[in-house]
């Protein structure tokens, strides 16, 4: 009996030996680095046992058992989310399975600048490395503005909102237009539902080509429900709305930067020297003050401005006003 008991303890002691000895080895792996670089990449469908063997193929963790050890005490870690991450060398297998749980990925942006126009826009989509290519700028423009089709409208200007869009690695081009394009349309039906009384529009889209208008005439925040204004009232009265953007837009792409006297003459659809009204779309996608400026346009009598050269404008009430100002701010310079 005795033999007996003092078997059993040297089997209790090599297994608590064998076991601090583990346990130890496992400690160790927990804590050691993984020596991963700046970024790491986690395709859809990839598990976390499956990321472990592939670390354990690189060399990066020493014992594929510890790190089965690992996911059956923590299946909380097996969890992981695709994407791409950004991690450090000092990370342990732990931190990084932790912020692949998180889902903590990379984010990306890309910016729609007020004003832009829909050439513009479209560069500005291509010339991000970080989006997915699907849109082809190489075939002919009306076969591109097909694949653009948002709203039930056949043509795509304007119909974004300017703003800064993030995103994750395998986003593409198309994702954020869907994107703006809802956002418009939630900021255009919002702002449509607190406009003012008595508007010369019969719908939200007019509302938008304003906006358009109004977002290309001025830089001045503060000038834009001024020039709204100017525009909403000519329209009341019947007058050409006359606006020098609407002559440029017709000329896209092919614009040289100098209006000559053809130009006012042309009669394109956009030309509002040609054609009373507005035109039949917007010219350049814009923002939510814009907007706001198209649906709220300032009280007053002025008909006419002119750029004063320093980014604001001279407001006139009447044409022998306008042409001084013209004279002034204009021909003098």
């Amino acid at each position: 009996m005795k033999k007996f008991f003092i078997f059993v303890l040297i089997v209790l002691v090599a297994f608590a030996g064998v076991t601090a000895y583990l346990w130890q080895g496992f400690q160790t792996f927990v804590e050691k680095p993984l020596g991963l670089q700046q970024e790491l990449q986690v395709s859809k469908g990839q598990s976390a046992f499956g990321l472990g063997q592939k670390w354990y193929d690189q060399g990066r963790i020493d014992n594929y058992y510890y790190y089965q050890i690992l996911m059956r005490l923590k299946p909380e870690l097996r969890e992981i989310k695709a994407g791409n991450y950004a991690v450090s060398p000092d990370m342990t297998a732990v931190d990084v399975l932790q912020r692949l749980v998180a889902g903590d990925v990379i984010t990306y942006q890309v910016t729609l600048v007020e004003g832009a126009n829909i050439y513009e826009v479209l560069a500005a989509l291509a010339n991000n490395d970080d989006l997915v290519q699907t849109i082809d700028s190489n075939q002919e423009y009306s076969k591109t503005w097909q694949q653009l089709q948002f709203t039930g409208k056949d043509y795509p200007e304007g119909l974004f909102f300017a703003d800064t869009y993030q995103f994750t690695k395998g986003d593409t081009d198309i994702d954020i237009l869907k994107r703006a394009n809802k956002r418009l349309d939630r900021v255009l039906q919002e702002e449509w539902q607190q406009r003012a009384q008595d508007l010369p529009y019969e719908e939200p889209y007019e509302a938008l080509i304003m906006a358009s208008i109004v977002e290309k005439e001025t830089a001045v925040p503060s000038e834009r429900s001024q020039i709204s204004g100017v525009f909403v009232r000519r329209l009341k009265r019947g007058m050409l709305l006359q606006t020098d953007p609407t002559i440029i837009y017709g000329l896209l792409p092919n614009f040289d930067g100098n209006i000559r006297r053809k130009d006012i003459r042309s009669p394109h659809r956009w030309n509002t020297y040609v054609h009373k009204g507005l035109p039949p779309t917007p010219i350049a996608i814009v923002g939510r003050d814009a907007i706001h400026a198209a649906v709220n346009p300032a009280d007053g009598d002025t008909l006419y401005f002119v750029a004063k050269g320093d980014g604001s404008h001279h407001f006139s009430k009447t044409l022998r006003e306008h042409n001084r100002a013209v004279q002034k701010y204009q021909l003098n310079r």
